[in-house]
């Protein structure tokens, strides 16, 4: 089977934007978030600012906070570096 008409975008969506897009989707504050994903707000904010990756970690917190699978999310992180 061939892909011949499969999109392949040369543009990645940040990680940090999708998760922005999520805690407004659900009226979250950052502060919120860190605190349901044990971690601190600097860390949240730097990975939603796209200075510090989504982790194999921050993919499972976040799947248990958002119900999005882990795959997702280190699959943003993974085509962001790609195109980078």
């Amino acid at each position: 089977m061939t892909k011949e008409n499969q999109f392949m975008p040369d543009y990645a969506i940040p990680p940090g934007e999708t998760l922005a897009e999520e805690l407004a989707a659900k009226s979250m504050s950052q502060a919120e978030l860190a605190r349901l994903m044990e971690i601190t707000k600097e860390t949240l904010n730097e990975i939603i600012k796209g200075k510090a990756p989504i982790t194999l970690e921050m993919a499972f917190k976040l799947e248990r906070v958002f119900q999005l699978p882990a795959h997702f999310w280190l699959n943003l992180e993974q085509q962001q570096k790609a195109l980078g």
